[in-house]
């Protein structure tokens, strides 16, 4: 179930033979290759728009704060909170507010600071703020890969909590999280794993940064709720969730070798028959400013979507067997269709412009019927989720169509990295955060 090895041997055969398959029939037949690759197209797009529609409509976050928690006797367990950090210097200030502002006993916290070696500007920017008791700084032994998987593992290793969280070096996660989380796994015993909603703060945001925000709202407030609601396989976000630390070793803890570890483990944990479900208190985090910092953020993204889709595909009767025949088309619906959007929009975009503008092309009613039904779903889905400004929204809903498409060239960039250096972590820059080179603070 690792990323480690690529693509196994039957993969490789399956798509050298599918390809020549392929080239075969065109050469010979190739009215019938395009029929059946536009009927089939039309098929998986009907599908992942309805099921997209359906999931923004069913799920909302807010239907997760517990009706009572006053009413569930609970004796608190030791919490630990992994943070892995890298050249992360700028943000221990913020880092330690928001730990000491968490509403859970502090000397209950088991915080683990996990740095690799020869950061001496985190680790002198730490010793000079405060943290909770039992916060101890750990420096990861020289190995490879240097992924943030591999120091939560190490940091896992070390763990004390009976329940355990992940943290990044920016977020401000809600004082009153922890505890929600502690209440959800008291009230149901079988949970392995809860995830908070991540909420982009946009005061001041550009333009991508506000697409991206609405992106993390459609994720985290409606997606996911859904997806939990309905026992479907969650891809889990990179932060805030968290877990039962025995569910989380009996699972094999994070793939170092997957840039998307938490996406990677959500869908193991489904494979396990493992329960996850999602709370209400959020954590806030900084979203990309500029495009660089947003394609490198995005490829990496899109290429760990990739190797965890390949680890699934690798025996695929076996993966429909372990989740379920509907959750694993559930998967495919979600995590694939993640990749074929990013690969579809900007081509999709072009063709549709070229018809529009050349008199010798012209969209065919189905095409024009996809484009209307496309952004239609996009701008419901994006009016489902809560905003601080409906002008905001209004303006952005308008340009939608133009942000999509710029997940191509991440998608482009993240195959080239996949075939070069597949397990490379490409570490997003904290804009924003003062004295990290932002240009704007929130």
């Amino acid at each position: 179930m690792s990323a480690k090895t690529g693509l196994d041997e039957a993969q490789s055969r399956f798509v050298g033979r599918s390809a020549a398959t392929l080239g075969i029939l065109g050469l010979f037949a190739p009215g019938l290759i395009l029929t059946g690759l536009g009927t089939l197209s039309l098929v998986i797009f009907v599908l992942i728009i309805a099921y997209r529609l359906a999931l923004a409509i069913f799920g909302d976050s807010r239907a997760y704060l517990l009706t009572d928690p006053a009413s569930l006797s609970l004796l608190l367990p030791v919490y630990t909170i992994l943070i892995a950090l890298k050249d992360e210097a700028a943000c221990m200030p913020q880092l330690s507010d928001s730990l000491m502002s968490l509403e859970y006993p502090r000397h209950l916290l088991d915080v683990k600071l996990l740095l690799e070696a020869g950061d001496d500007a985190t680790k002198d920017a730490i010793h000079a703020q405060i943290w909770p008791e039992g916060t101890e700084v750990l420096v990861l032994p020289p190995g490879k890969p240097q992924t943030k998987p591999r120091a939560l593992n190490y940091g896992l290793g070390r763990a004390r909590g009976a329940f355990v969280t992940v943290y990044d070096a920016e977020d401000r996660p809600n004082p009153g999280q922890l505890m929600e989380a502690a209440r959800r796994f008291a009230w149901d015993t079988d949970l392995a794993c809860v995830q908070a909603p991540l909420s982009g703060n946009v005061r001041f945001g550009s333009w991508l940064s506000r697409h991206w925000a609405l992106e993390y709202a459609i994720q985290f407030h409606r997606l996911m709720p859904a997806l939990a609601r309905l026992g479907m396989p969650i891809p889990l976000g990179g932060t805030s969730n968290h877990f039962r630390r025995r569910a989380l070793l009996a699972s094999g803890g994070w793939d170092a070798w997957n840039v998307t570890e938490d996406a990677d483990l959500g869908l193991r944990f489904a494979r396990l028959g493992k329960k996850i479900d999602v709370i209400a208190p959020s954590t806030v985090e900084l979203p990309p400013q500029h495009l660089n910092v947003w394609l490198g953020q995005r490829s990496r993204w899109l290429k760990g979507f990739v190797q965890t889709w390949l680890v699934l595909m690798r025996e695929p009767v076996t993966a429909a067997r372990e989740m379920g025949a509907l959750r694993f088309v559930s998967m495919q619906l979600t995590l694939g269709a993640s990749i074929l959007s990013a690969l579809f929009h900007l081509p999709w975009l072009v063709w549709c412009v070229v018809c529009i503008v050349s008199p010798d092309a012209n969209l065919s009613r189905i095409s024009w019927a996809m484009l209307t039904v496309s952004y239609a779903v996009g701008a419901v889905t994006a009016l489902t989720v809560p905003s601080a400004s409906f002008a905001i929204r209004m303006r952005d809903l308008i340009t939608l169509p133009f942000y999509w498409p710029l997940q191509f060239f991440a998608m482009a960039r993240a195959l080239y990295s996949l075939a070069r250096r597949p397990h490379y972590w490409v570490k997003t820059p904290r804009e924003g955060v003062p004295g990290a080179g932002g240009a704007h603070q929130f």
